[in-house]
């Protein structure tokens, strides 16, 4: 399994947007389940969202109706698109194959301010 990279955290004001990627090389993280977790210090690491290889998506309660998970399977590429971001939405972002069970990314900072 290939490490996948996120990218596209920042800061953000809150009610803002962000989208973050998270790639990986090789034509297998196209067919896998991959998910989107977030971690602050603390805290246990939450799945925020997941998709699987046909497309369906499951999201925590507390991110549903605000993000969405997608792919692009051409560019080996999940996204994350994060509106109407609030405070508490802050912590850094990571995606992995869930299935088959991969490697974690470096991870990506959201940091969203009042």
């Amino acid at each position: 399994q290939v490490q996948p990279v996120e990218s596209g955290g920042g800061l953000v004001q809150a009610g803002g947007s962000l989208r973050l990627s998270c790639a990986a090389s090789g034509s297998i993280f196209s067919i896998n389940t991959i998910g989107w977790y977030r971690q602050t210090p603390g805290k246990e690491r939450e799945l925020v969202a997941i998709i699987t290889h046909s497309g369906t998506t499951n999201y925590a309660d507390s991110v549903k109706g605000r993000f969405t998970i997608f792919r692009d399977n051409a560019k080996n590429t999940v996204y994350l698109q994060m509106n109407s971001l609030k405070n508490e939405d802050t912590a850094v972002y990571s995606c992995k194959s869930v299935v088959p069970a991969g490697p974690w990314g470096q991870g990506t900072q959201v940091t969203v301010s009042s």
